[in-house]
Order: C-alpha cells, then sequence, then structure tokens
C-alpha cells in the first residue's frame, strides 16, 4: 500500500523558513520522481517543485525558484522541500505526490494528506 506522509509544516513569519519532509513507503521510492504540491484557499493546486527518482533533476514553479530546494534520501525513502525567504504567498497546504504506473501502464497519482505552512506577521 503507497503512503506519503507530510510533516514539518507550520507558522512562520515572513523571511523565514521551514523544512518539509514526506516519509513514503509501499513502492520502489528510488525509482519514482516525487514533487511536492500546494494549494492556497480557493486556488488550484499546483505543482510547487519536483525531483527525478535518483536526485539528478529538479524543476521549480518560478514563484519559488531561489528560495526553495527539493531534495531526497533514497536511503530513508524521504522527500524534503527546504524553504527559505517565506511569503505570505507561500501560505498553503502542501502535499507530497508521486505518480506510480500500474497494470497495462496505466498511471496512477498519489496523495499525502498535506502539511499546512502560514506565512504571516
Amino acid at each position: 500500500q503507497v503512503r506519503l506522509v507530510e510533516s514539518g509544516g507550520g507558522l512562520v513569519q515572513p523571511g523565514g523558513s521551514l523544512r518539509l519532509s514526506c516519509a513514503t513507503s509501499g513502492f520502489t521510492f528510488s525509482s519514482s520522481a516525487m514533487s511536492w504540491y500546494r494549494q492556497a484557499p480557493g486556488k488550484e493546486r499546483e505543482l510547487v517543485a519536483r525531483i527525478s527518482s535518483l536526485g539528478g533533476s529538479t524543476n521549480y514553479a518560478d514563484s519559488v525558484k531561489g528560495r526553495f530546494t527539493i531534495s531526497r534520501d533514497n536511503a530513508k525513502n524521504m522527500v524534503y522541500l527546504q524553504m527559505n525567504s517565506l511569503k505570505p504567498e507561500d501560505t498553503a497546504v502542501y502535499y507530497c505526490n508521486t505518480v506510480l504506473k500500474g497494470p497495462l501502464d496505466i498511471t496512477y497519482g498519489y496523495w499525502g494528506q498535506g502539511t499546512q505552512v502560514t506565512v504571516s506577521s
């Protein structure tokens, strides 16, 4: 059973930092790209960052480039999101995500329960 569990969210002042973690199980982590998404109230869920299976390639939303860093530890089946220079507009629920291929090459998206990040003074 695929499981993704986020942690590390909280309340932080503008300019502060947080590190989100996502613990995974139930699939071959080292073979799977991982992503972080976020969803702010009244807005659609958006991709924040993605990292390839071995960590050699990363992609970021323009809004977080230079401030956020995605990383992974394949020995621990963990993915992280280091968030620096946080802004109020970063306030959202952050979700860990992976897409896995099942029978007949059908892909399935898996999500964690999310962790709330609030940036406010």
